[in-house]
C-alpha cells in the first residue's frame, strides 16, 4: 500500500497533521486519472453514473421539499418514512426504527463502521481487489489491514488463505458483494465460510451491498444479513448514489442488529449528525413512485453485454460481471507496460478513458496488469467508446443484439 509521503515540518519541527493521514493512500485512482483529463475524452473510469439518468420524480420532490421549507436538522437516524421505505426494500424487513440509519453516503457508512468496531491497532481483514475506500476507512479508525488476494479472471476467495488471516487481533472483516471492481458475487459457499469464521474469532462483517440493485442472469445475491451465524454480527451498508443515480446527494445508510445500531449512532451523531434533510424528504416521497416501473438491473445488463463485447474486441481479456458496474479487464494481451501507463497512452490516441486497477491492491504491481471499465453510461457513450477503441465503425443493431 503507498501512503502520503511525509508532510513538511511544522514550526516545531513535528511532521503536520495525524499519523492516520499518512496512513492513507497517496492520490489513488484520483490521481493517475486527473493526468489523463481534459479535452474530447470518452470517460468510462469513474462511477460517477451517466445512465440510468436521475429519476424526474425525484428533482420534482426535492424542489418541493425546498419550497416548502424543509431546510433544518433531521432526526438523526434518518427521515422516518425514508428508513421504512428502505426497510420495506431489503430482505427480512428489517425494523426501521432500531435497525437501519441514514448517512452521508456510503463512505460515511463505512467509517462510521469501523469506527464503531474498531480500536488503534486492531485487525481488518479485506478481500482483493478492493475498493480503495476500504483502506482509507480502516487507516481512520487506527486498525491494521489484513488483505487476503484473490487471482483473475474468476476472482475466487481462497478458503485457507482466508482462514488463516483470521486471529486474536482480528475485530472486522470488510466485504463486497457484488464488488468494485470485479464485479463478482460471493458465493453461499464463501458467505457461509466467512459466518464461521466470524463466529469463531468474534468478528464483525462490514458487508458493503451498495452494487446490490445491479445483478445480472438470475445470478443469487445473499446480502450478509440473510446468512445465518452472520446476521446477527454484521453491518450492511447501502447508498442511492448508484441505484438512483444521485450520488451528488450523499445518501447512504447502515442496517445492524439494535445493539450495534445504538453504537453506529452515537458515531454517526458525532460525525455528521444526519444527512441533508431536503434530500432524504425527496427520496422518501419520490423513490416509492419509481417502484412498479424502476428496473435498473434491467436496463443496465445490455450496457455491460455492450462493454463485454467492446473489450473482447479490442484485444481485453474480460470475463462478464455478475453485478455491478464495472468490468475488470485483463491487458497482457495488448501491452507489457502496467495500467497507469497504458491508461494514458490509450487515452491520448483514441480518447478513452479507463481507470488503472492498481489503486485496488494493497501493491500495485499485482493491477499493473488489469484495468477497469465502468459502463453505468448511456448507450451512445459505450457505442462511441467501442468505435475508438476499434478503429471502426460502432455495432450495428443486428450486432448489439447478440451481444454476450
Amino acid at each position: 500500500m503507498t501512503a502520503v509521503p511525509p508532510p513538511a515540518a511544522g514550526p516545531a519541527g513535528h511532521p503536520l497533521g495525524a499519523e492516520r493521514v499518512r496512513q492513507l493512500p497517496a492520490g489513488g485512482l484520483a490521481g493517475l486519472l486527473m493526468e489523463a483529463t481534459g479535452g474530447d475524452v470518452v470517460n468510462l473510469a469513474v462511477g460517477t453514473p451517466g445512465w440510468p439518468t436521475t429519476p424526474p420524480e425525484l428533482v420534482k420532490q426535492a424542489v418541493h421539499a425546498l419550497q416548502e421549507g424543509v431546510h433544518q436538522y433531521e432526526d438523526p437516524a434518518g427521515n422516518t418514512p425514508l428508513r421504512e421505505w428502505i426497510a420495506h426494500s431489503l430482505p427480512g424487513r428489517p425494523d426501521p426504527r432500531t435497525e437501519l440509519t441514514v448517512t452521508a453516503g456510503a463512505s460515511e457508512a463505512l467509517a462510521v463502521a469501523l469506527l464503531a468496531c474498531v480500536d488503534p491497532g486492531d485487525e481488518v481483514i479485506v478481500l482483493e481487489p478492493f475498493y480503495e475506500n476500504f483502506l482509507s476507512a480502516i487507516a481512520l479508525a487506527g486498525g491494521v489491514p489484513r488483505v487476503v488476494s484473490a487471482d483473475g479472471p474468476d476472482w475466487a476467495l481462497d478458503p485457507a488463505a482466508l482462514t488463516a488471516a483470521f486471529g486474536p487481533r482480528t475485530r472486522a472483516i470488510v466485504i463486497n458483494s457484488p464488488s468494485n471492481p470485479t464485479g463478482r458475487l460471493l458465493t453461499g459457499e464463501e458467505l457461509d465460510l466467512i459466518a464461521e469464521l466470524c463466529a469463531r474469532w468474534d468478528v464483525v462483517a462490514v458487508s458493503d451491498e451498495v452494487y446490490a440493485s445491479y445483478v445480472y442472469d438470475g445470478a443469487p445475491h445473499r446480502s450478509a444479513a440473510e446468512v445465518p451465524g452472520l446476521a446477527d454480527r454484521s453491518i450492511v451498508l447501502g447508498s442511492f448514489s448508484k441505484s438512483h443515480s444521485v450520488s451528488g446527494w450523499r445518501l447512504g445508510y447502515m442496517r445492524a442488529p439494535e445493539p450495534w445500531t445504538r453504537l453506529l449512532r452515537q458515531v454517526h451523531v458525532a460525525t455528521t449528525g444526519g444527512a441533508a434533510s431536503p434530500l432524504q424528504h425527496a427520496l422518501a416521497h419520490g423513490g416509492p413512485a419509481l417502484a412498479d416501473g424502476w428496473d435498473p438491473a434491467g436496463s443496465m445488463r445490455p450496457l455491460r453485454d455492450h462493454a463485454v463485447r467492446m473489450l473482447t474486441a479490442a484485444g481485453f481479456d474480460c470475463a462478464v460481471p455478475q453485478g455491478g458496474v464495472y468490468v475488470m479487464a485483463g491487458i497482457g494481451g495488448l501491452t507489457q507496460a502496467p495500467s497507469p501507463r497504458f491508461v494514458r497512452e490509450l487515452a491520448q490516441r483514441t480518447g478513452v478513458l479507463l481507470a488503472p486497477a492498481t489503486p485496488f491492491f494493497a501493491e500495485g504491481r499485482r493491477g499493473a496488469r488489469y484495468v477497469r471499465v465502468a459502463f453505468n453510461r448511456p448507450e451512445a457513450t459505450i457505442l462511441e467508446a467501442h468505435r475508438r477503441l476499434n478503429g471502426g465503425p460502432a455495432p450495428s443493431a443486428k450486432q448489439r443484439s447478440t451481444f454476450p
